[in-house]
C-alpha cells in the first residue's frame, strides 16, 4: 500500500492487520481518496497469507462521520482512481453518472469489503453517522466502546437511507424502520441487543479487547476460518440479502433524480440542518454528515 493521508495500515501483533481510518480533523468523514485507500489497505491485508485477522478501526473522536459533503469529495478528478468493478459512466451526464459514482464508491466497495475471505472486526468508538455504517456493516463482528451510537439520518435529505442498504440486516424489519423514520442514534448497549454489535466495553479497554478477540480467531487454522464465513455470507446471500441491497439502491437513485427535477440538488436542500441537529453537532463546521 503506498503511503496515505487517510488510511494507516498497522501490523500490532502477528497474524493481525489494523487499518486505521486517519482523517480525525475531519471525523473521518469519507471522500473519494479515502474509500479507495481503505480498498487498499484491505487488499493488502487479503493478499498477505500471513494476516489471518483484519481490524478496522478509527484515529480521533469518532468513528467516522460519514460522506463528505463538499462539492469535490465524490467528483474531483485531482486525484483519478481506477474503478474496482466494471460499471462505467463516470463521466456521463445526469442520473447516469449518479448511478455510476454512487455504485462503485457505496455499494461495490462495501459489497467486496463484506466478501473478504479472512474474518474482519470493526473497531468502533464515538458517532458512526450514515456513511459511517457502510464502513462498519460490510464487518464480521463489530466490538463498540460505551460510548459509541449508530445513526441514518438520511430521510431528513428525502432519501430511504444508505446506498448500502443494510438495515433490515443488521438491525430486523421494526428497529430498522425506526432509525431510518427517526433518524434518531442507536446507542452501543441497543446496538447489541438487536445483535448488530458483538460486545459493548469501556473506552479505554476497547483496542485491548478487539486485539483479544482477533487473538483468539487468529489461532485457528485460516482455510476453516474462510470457509466459515463463506458459509454464513452465502446463508445471508440465500435469503435475498445482495437483491434486497441492490434493490434499495436503486430507491435511493430515485430520490436523488426526484430531487433534481425539482430544484437542481440530489437531496432535499434543508436536510442538512437537520440531520446535524439529529447527530448531536449542531455547531460542526466540517464539510460532512456531523
Amino acid at each position: 500500500m503506498s503511503e496515505s493521508d487517510r488510511v494507516r495500515y498497522e501490523v500490532p501483533e502477528p497474524g493481525v492487520a489494523r487499518v486505521v481510518l486517519a482523517r480525525p480533523e475531519k471525523k473521518n468523514a469519507q471522500d473519494k481518496r479515502m474509500l479507495y485507500h481503505l480498498d487498499d489497505a484491505f487488499s493488502q491485508a487479503t493478499a498477505d497469507d500471513d494476516i489471518k485477522v483484519i481490524i478496522l478501526a478509527a484515529d480521533g473522536t469518532d468513528f467516522s462521520s460519514g460522506h463528505d459533503l463538499a462539492r469535490t469529495a465524490f467528483v474531483s478528478e485531482e486525484e483519478p482512481f481506477r474503478p474496482i468493478h466494471l460499471q462505467g459512466g463516470f463521466t456521463a451526464k445526469g442520473a447516469e453518472a449518479i448511478l455510476a459514482v454512487e455504485s462503485e464508491v457505496f455499494v461495490d466497495l462495501c459489497w467486496r469489503w463484506r466478501n473478504i475471505p479472512k474474518p474482519t472486526i470493526a473497531q468502533v468508538h464515538g458517532r458512526v453517522i450514515a456513511g459511517g455504517l457502510m464502513l462498519v456493516w460490510p464487518m464480521d463482528l463489530v466490538i463498540a466502546s460505551e460510548d459509541a451510537t449508530f445513526s441514518d439520518p438520511t430521510v431528513a435529505f428525502g432519501l430511504n437511507g444508505l446506498e448500502y442498504h443494510d438495515h433490515l440486516w443488521q438491525l430486523g424489519a421494526r428497529k430498522a424502520k425506526e432509525i431510518l423514520f427517526t433518524g434518531r442514534p442507536l446507542t452501543a448497549d441497543e446496538a447489541e441487543k438487536v445483535g448488530m454489535v458483538n460486545q459493548v466495553v469501556p473506552r479505554e479497554q476497547l483496542e485491548e479487547t478487539t486485539l483479544a478477540m482477533a487473538r483468539t480467531i487468529a489461532e485457528r487454522p485460516l482455510f476453516g476460518l474462510k470457509t466459515a464465513k463463506l458459509s454464513i455470507n452465502q446463508g445471508l446471500e440465500a435469503q435475498g440479502q445482495y437483491t434486497h441491497i441492490k434493490s434499495a439502491y436503486a430507491l435511493h437513485c430515485l430520490g436523488h433524480t426526484h430531487f433534481m427535477a425539482l430544484g437542481g440538488s440530489p437531496i432535499e436542500r434543508n436536510g442538512k440542518g437537520k440531520i446535524r441537529e439529529l447527530s448531536g453537532a449542531k455547531n460542526s463546521t466540517a464539510t460532512s454528515y456531523h
